[in-house]
């Protein structure tokens, strides 16, 4: 039975933000959260990329950058060479570049997108603020590369460890529409947004979703989600279940369409 891991990341990790790991197993058409981890540096996560052990994992962080953006700088459009290219860079010329990018666009379009952005409802993965995604991506691939792994669609790894590009809002607006369900900010940590958790929760755990898939929690498991205001174990746990659905559909591609841009990437399950 196939490890799966759902991944919420943080481009700066500490204790109090860290990078939050959900474990489980699925058989039957049930995922099984098996625990949580927490993890409080970049280093530290590295080193967990390069264990040699086996796992399917679904982490919220973006693979790619648009191919529009791409050919606009003169980058290279080839993936690996790409993110070669992005992961040199430092943040401030990372913003200084999409901010530039941005001015010389007309308002309404000023971000470019990925493909299948607005089917997922996805940020741009050009976006340095409010979330800082291209700064998670600049952070994470290198690691992903780094360590080896594989990544259908885009670059051939160690089959035995899959990373696929999750995204756990996509599964929480399938079941609770715009509602906000977290929030960093203590003093925006709302009544509305605890019962919104629990809408998930409960939603997740009886199946109600187009992935066909019912969590099984424990009570302890099932009220840490609930209590996590922050939304980060539970967003763990939403891209485990992405995860799962990718385990399912198994090589090569996991349940990513054939035709997925090789520069872009895919979200899996979108």
């Amino acid at each position: 039975m196939a490890l799966l891991v759902g991944c919420d990341f943080s481009s700066t990790p500490t204790r109090r933000k860290p990078i939050v790991l959900a474990f489980g197993t699925a058989a039957g058409g049930r995922v099984q959260l098996a625990r949580l981890e927490k993890i409080e540096s970049l280093q530290a996560f590295a080193h967990w990329l390069q264990q040699p052990q086996e796992w399917i994992a679904g982490f919220d962080f973006p693979f790619g950058l648009p191919r529009e953006l791409v050919e606009t700088l003169a980058w290279p459009t080839e993936w690996r060479a790409c993110m070669r290219h992005y992961a040199a860079l430092t943040r401030p010329q990372i913003r200084a570049t999409f901010a530039a990018y941005c001015d010389a666009r007309p308002v309404g379009s000023k971000f470019a997108h990925r493909r299948f952005d607005k089917l997922a409802g996805s940020s741009p993965s050009m976006k340095w603020v409010n979330p800082p995604v291209a700064y998670m991506l600049h952070a994470a691939l290198p690691l992903l590369l780094e360590a080896g792994v594989h990544m259908p669609g885009l670059h051939d790894g160690d089959p035995r460890r899959v990373a696929l590009e999750a995204y756990p809002g996509l599964l929480a607006r399938e079941l609770i529409a715009r509602r906000s369900y977290k929030s960093d900010d203590k003093a925006r940590q709302t009544p509305q947004r605890l019962i919104a958790r629990k809408d998930i929760v409960t939603a997740l755990e009886q199946g109600r979703t187009r992935l066909g898939l019912r969590l099984k929690l424990t009570h302890a498991q099932h009220d840490a989600l609930v209590a996590d205001a922050s939304g980060d174990s539970l967003d763990a746990v939403l891209c485990l279940v992405q995860a799962a659905w990718a385990a399912q559909h198994g090589a090569p591609l996991y349940g990513l369409p054939a035709d997925l841009d090789p520069l872009e990437g895919w979200i899996v399950s979108a």
